[in-house]
C-alpha cells in the first residue's frame, strides 16, 4: 500500500466510527423491533458495521452511510429470522411472510423516518436497557453500549473497572433481559413511572461520574457528561411532557455549563464559589433554564415536580447569580426542604446543611452536620468531613478543620480530590 493511502484509510475509519457513534442506537432499536431481542439486535448491527469496515475501504463512503448501515442490519435481521423459521420447519411460508412484512424496512432508509417509527424504537430501547430487572451497574453499562455507542473498553476506562468485568455485565444484562422475557416496548401507564425513574437514574449516574469522577487521576470525565446530555436530550424529544425529564435536562445542562471553569490554567480543581463565571458555557445555561421553564409549565398543568426538577431549580439558582455572593441561598434552602420531602436522604440533608450555612452562618450548619455524623450511609462518605472541615475553618477552629480535611482525603479515591483536600488541610 502506498504511504499516501494511509491518511485516506485513517480518515475513512474515523468517519465510520463517527457515523456508528451517532447512529448505533437507532440501528439497534430498529433491528430490535424486528427480532424482539436486544442482544441479538446488537449483534446484527455489529455485523453491519463489520460489513462497512470490509466494503467501504474498497467502494468508498456511501452517499448516506447511516442508511447503508440501517439497510444492511435489517437485511441481516431478515436472514436471522429466516433461519429461525427454518429451524421450526416453516421456512418457505414464513420466509414469504417476512419478506412481505419487512420489505418496506429494507427499502426504507433514514430519509423516511416517519415510516420507520425511529422515535418509538429509541424510546423502547431506552426503557429496555434501563429495565429495573437489571442491577444498576448493568443498566449503566448496557445503556452506554447500546445508546451511547461506547465500546466495552471505553466504558471500562470511564469507570476504572477491568474490561472483562464490563463485558460480563453487558453479557449478563442481555441474558437477564431474555430470561425475564422483558418485552421490547414502551411500558403502559401503570408501569411507566417506575421504569422512567430507572431511566433517569441511569442517565443521572452517568453524568455524575463524568462531573466528579469517583476514582483515578482525573477530576472530571467530560466525555461521560456529554453522553449523559445526549441521552437526556433524546429522551426529552421522545417524552416532552414529563416534568422530571425536563428537570433532568435542566440539571445536566446547567451543571455541564460549569465544566470549563472547574479547573484552572494548571488543571487544578476549582470549587463552585471560586469559579470564574465568565468561563461558564452560557448557551448550556440558557438551554437548562428553558428546560426548567417547561418543567414549571408542566407543573402548573398538574404534573408535580420530582427530585430532578428540584435539583435543576437549585442549579438554576447558581446559574442566575452573576457572582457567587449574589446567590439566593434562602431560596436554595427552601428547595432542599422540598427535595427532602420527595426524596429524603442523608446526602440531601448534608447539602441542605451547606446551603443553610451559606444563608445563616456556619454555626447553624455545623449542628446539622454533627447530627448526621452517625448516619451509617455517610460513615465513609468523604464529603461529610470535608463539609465539616469547611465549617470549622470558617469558625476559626483551624486544628479541628485540618483533621477533618485529612480524614476526607483519606476517604476519597480520586487523586485530584485528595490533593485538593490535603491542600485545604495545609491551610
Amino acid at each position: 500500500m502506498k504511504p499516501s493511502a494511509l491518511p485516506d484509510r485513517d480518515a475513512l475509519h474515523r468517519s465510520i466510527d463517527s457515523v456508528w457513534r451517532i447512529e448505533a442506537a437507532r440501528i439497534i432499536a430498529s433491528v430490535a423491533r424486528m427480532t424482539r431481542d436486544v442482544g441479538r439486535a446488537e449483534e446484527l448491527a455489529q455485523d453491519a458495521l463489520l460489513a462497512a469496515l470490509e466494503h467501504w475501504p474498497t467502494t468508498g463512503l456511501p452517499a448516506n452511510p447511516a442508511a447503508w448501515l440501517m439497510t444492511t442490519a435489517k437485511r441481516r435481521a431478515i436472514d436471522h429470522l429466516r433461519q429461525q423459521a427454518l429451524h421450526q420447519r416453516e421456512h418457505e411460508a414464513l420466509g414469504r411472510d417476512l419478506e412481505a412484512q419487512y420489505a418496506p424496512d429494507v427499502v426504507d432508509t433514514l430519509m423516511h423516518a416517519e415510516q420507520d417509527d425511529i422515535g418509538d424504537d429509541l424510546l423502547r430501547l431506552i426503557f429496555t436497557a434501563c429495565h429495573p430487572v437489571l442491577p444498576t451497574e448493568a443498566r449503566v453499562a448496557l445503556t452506554l453500549r447500546l445508546l451511547g455507542g461506547l465500546t466495552t473498553a471505553e466504558i471500562a476506562r470511564a469507570f476504572l473497572v477491568p474490561e472483562p468485568t464490563v463485558a460480563q455485565r453487558i453479557v449478563r444484562a442481555k441474558r437477564s433481559l431474555t430470561a425475564a422475557q422483558v418485552p421490547f416496548e414502551v411500558p403502559g401507564a401503570a408501569e411507566r413511572a417506575p421504569r422512567l425513574a430507572s431511566v433517569l437514574e441511569v442517565i443521572y449516574l452517568i453524568f455524575n461520574e463524568g462531573y466528579a469522577a469517583t476514582a483515578g487521576d482525573d477530576w472530571m470525565r467530560p466525555a461521560l457528561c456529554g453522553e449523559a446530555q445526549r441521552l437526556v436530550r433524546v429522551l426529552a424529544s421522545l417524552a416532552p411532557d414529563e416534568p422530571e425529564v425536563q428537570g433532568l435536562v435542566a440539571l445536566l445542562e446547567i451543571q455541564a455549563s460549569r465544566l470549563p471553569a472547574r479547573t484552572d490554567a494548571q488543571g487544578q480543581p476549582v470549587l463552585l464559589m471560586d469559579q470564574d463565571r465568565a468561563r461558564w458555557d452560557h448557551l448550556l445555561v440558557r438551554r437548562g433554564l428553558a428546560a426548567l421553564d417547561k418543567a414549571e409549565q408542566l407543573a402548573r398543568a398538574g404534573k408535580p415536580w420530582g427530585p430532578y426538577a428540584l435539583q435543576g431549580a437549585i442549579a438554576a439558582c447558581h446559574a442566575r447569580a452573576r457572582q457567587a455572593q449574589d446567590t439566593d441561598w434562602p431560596h436554595i434552602v427552601a428547595l432542599y426542604d422540598a427535595l427532602l420531602q420527595v426524596a429524603p436522604s442523608p446526602v440531601v440533608a448534608l447539602n441542605r446543611a451547606v446551603a443553610l450555612g451559606m444563608a445563616e452562618g456556619p454555626e447553624a450548619a455545623l449542628a446539622l452536620v454533627d447530627a448526621l455524623a452517625d448516619d451509617p450511609l455517610l460513615r465513609h462518605y468523604h464529603w461529610l468531613p470535608s463539609v465539616r472541615g469547611d465549617l470549622l475553618a470558617k469558625l476559626g477552629r483551624g486544628a479541628e478543620a485540618r483533621a477533618e480535611f485529612e480524614r476526607a482525603a483519606s476517604l476519597t479515591r480520586n487523586a485530584q480530590e485528595k490533593a485538593l483536600l490535603l491542600a485545604r488541610a495545609c491551610g
